[in-house]
């Protein structure tokens, strides 16, 4: 039967796909590495030399110039000797990515297993600049724990994000959460890793497939990092994606205790602030009646933010919220040498590890892996 309207059908559907195809590219247009800055030539003229009194300028102390921005935003990013940051590439049933393993100085002469790190990047980076931009190696060497920074394939993701978004990589068995899983065993099985002290944590797309993988392999991770994330369940392909970093998306129940701790920039116009609500938020569902507590500070010479802790009298948080006021799509007090990093934040890199190291699973809850 002749369709009278196929033709404009046809135009209609042609101008969804070029308006679909321009938004994903505007939502990751963020993640574009920067151009490079071309210097412009400039001729330089003599100045006539003349005497003017000038006031010696003051030197500031030690304390004032270090008291300005965080520890790990000026730490060296240097590997010390006898600590390692090799490169490996780990293949299973479900891919295969390429990965670094940093590896303290203090391992070898450590007296027991150490706990393990696993840290997921953001789009448009890599694990070496991740590594330099959050600080983690070096407080890895203060702390005495290993890292492992996975990295996303560019054929498999064009701007390098983790697949959050998509359905088949948003549970247990399938897709890159049992592809991190299964690299996170393997870095247990080759290394002396105590396998009740094993974390992850990521920024952005990073942060929002780190909720993933931890709430579906609980049996692996003692608890969660989330830096400028979305919840568990936000979005399910491109176009839901799109809405829930534009406007924030409440994403899946949660029924798996999951200690978490989320950081979120007040500016963020990448992902909408409203996301680090719904994390925490999503964090609290599987416990009950947990006291929570408020706490405003200020980096000296940075910036304000506002810590909220759900913990049961004065011990250890299970569920932490810190939101940065004023800070954009970046690393809270990171170091300026990485990508999307704010180095006049409050130290996120060390607030996680501190959350952490406080968190370890159960015999129980290893051997009790969920179907």
């Amino acid at each position: 039967m002749y369709n009278p309207f196929k033709r404009a059908q046809s135009k209609v559907k042609r101008q969804i796909r070029r308006n679909t195809a321009a938004a994903v590219a505007s939502m990751f247009e963020p993640f574009r590495p920067p151009k490079p800055k071309t210097k412009r030539k400039t001729t330089k003229t003599a100045k006539p030399a003349t005497k003017t009194a000038t006031k010696p300028r003051a030197r500031a102390s030690k304390a004032s110039q270090t008291a300005k921005t965080p520890a790990t935003s000026r730490a060296k990013t240097t590997t010390p000797r006898g600590a390692s940051f090799k490169r490996g590439v780990h293949v299973c049933e479900f891919g295969q990515r390429s990965f670094n393993l940093y590896t303290p100085v203090s391992a070898k002469t450590a007296t027991g297993p150490l706990p393990l790190l696993v840290m997921l990047h953001g789009c448009g980076q890599t694990p070496d600049d991740f590594a330099r931009g959050t600080g983690m190696n070096v407080l890895a060497e203060e702390f005495g724990f290993l890292v492992v920074y996975p990295a996303q394939e560019r054929r498999t993701q064009i701007y390098r994000c983790w697949n959050w978004y998509k359905r088949d990589d948003q549970g247990r068995g399938q897709g890159e959460p049992a592809l991190i899983a299964s690299l996170t065993r393997r870095v247990i099985a080759e290394n002396d890793i105590d396998p009740a002290k094993v974390y992850i944590a990521g920024l952005s797309a990073g942060a929002s497939a780190s909720l993933i993988i931890a709430s579906a392999y609980p049996d692996i991770f003692a608890a969660v990092g989330a830096h400028s994330g979305l919840p568990v369940g936000a979005a399910h392909d491109e176009r839901s994606a799109i809405v829930a970093m534009q406007h924030g998306a409440p994403g899946d129940r949660n029924l798996v205790p999951m200690p978490t701790i989320n950081f979120h920039g007040g500016s963020d116009k990448v992902v909408h602030p409203r996301n680090g609500r719904f994390v925490a938020s999503r964090a609290l569902e599987p416990y009950s009646h947990l006291p929570k507590s408020e706490k405003t500070g200020r980096v000296p010479g940075g910036r304000k933010y506002v810590k909220t802790m759900h913990r049961i009298g004065k011990g250890r948080s299970f569920v932490e919220q810190w939101v940065i006021a004023d800070s954009g799509h970046a690393w809270s007090g990171g170091n300026a040498a990485g990508s999307y990093t704010d180095p006049d934040g409050p130290d996120a890199s060390r607030a996680m590890v501190r959350f952490f190291l406080r968190h370890r699973t159960t015999v129980k809850r290893r051997s009790a892996a969920p179907a």
